[in-house]
């Protein structure tokens, strides 16, 4: 079990170690009144990665904590900007320990926020560049949507003006992903995404998005993606693939025009898939 703590309180204690070091994860969840899209993939992802990393977290009490949350928070935003709100939540190893290791019998910590929903982007598609920020990302921890992301808040910082986003290139070159999305690639036979353990964080509508693709007979490929992919004559369009935000097409990427089919933003759809 864990200790709850809720973000528009006061008392969370100074020396988590979530907050110190980065140990912990965290899950950003799409709600509409009170269900959650895709839930079922956020609240297992939380439990898989967790242990990944060692901290104990059983899924019948992280879905009694989303339970209570969606009770807390609901009704400040039914009825509001079409009842969709988010909601976060932080899981860390919780206090105890001298310097980086952890001591014994910790008892984990989790941290429940909410927030309006952001504005969406627009259909049409949104601009995009290429970080100057490198992506590396430790064997270890490949797809945890761990609280180490300060290179992503370095790049981010790159986002400025009509910028929607900046995709992060790792040590090689080959294109990793956005500050906050994955990154989708159709070309004349099929599809092309960047492997799953190339992935700082495995998103849960790339997950999703693969699986509906490969069920409907698309070739989908994983491998890498140099800057010649994209921006190649047969490129059909980019996309940025974010469980808050949707498929989002990329109408324009370091000044150059790519194609953009806004049609392919409808495959997902927020509200056939709530739990």
């Amino acid at each position: 079990m864990f200790n709850l703590y809720w973000a528009d309180e006061s008392g969370f204690p100074a020396g988590d170690r979530g907050a110190v070091y980065g140990d912990g994860l965290f899950e950003t969840i799409r709600m509409h009144g009170n269900r959650g899209v895709l839930l079922s993939r956020h609240l297992d992802r939380m439990v898989r990665d967790a242990g990944r990393l060692g901290i104990p977290v059983a899924l019948r009490d992280l879905s009694k904590a989303y339970s209570a949350a969606v009770s807390r928070y609901v009704s400040r935003y039914t009825g509001k900007a079409g009842d969709d709100w988010i909601l976060k939540l932080t899981l860390t190893r919780g206090e105890g320990g001298r310097g980086y290791q952890p001591g014994a019998g910790i008892r984990p910590n989790l941290i429940v926020s909410a927030s309006p929903m952001p504005t969406l982007p627009t259909p049409a598609g949104v601009a995009v560049d290429f970080s100057r920020v490198p992506l590396t990302v430790n064997p270890l921890l490949t797809g945890i949507k761990s609280l180490n992301r300060l290179e992503q808040v370095m790049a981010a910082r790159e986002i400025d003006g009509e910028l929607f986003e900046v995709i992060m290139a790792d040590n090689d070159g080959n294109l990793v992903e956005g500050t906050r999305t994955n990154l989708l690639l159709k070309v004349p036979n099929g599809w092309v995404t960047p492997p799953t353990k190339s992935l700082a964080v495995a998103g849960i509508l790339r997950q999703w998005l693969l699986e509906w693709l490969r069920a409907k007979g698309e070739l989908v490929i994983e491998r890498a993606m140099g800057i010649g992919d994209v921006m190649a004559p047969d490129c059909q369009g980019l996309y940025l693939l974010n469980s808050v935000l949707g498929i989002v097409p990329v109408r324009q990427l370091a000044g150059q025009d790519l194609p953009a089919d806004d049609g392919v933003a409808t495959i997902f759809n927020p509200l056939e898939l709530l739990e």
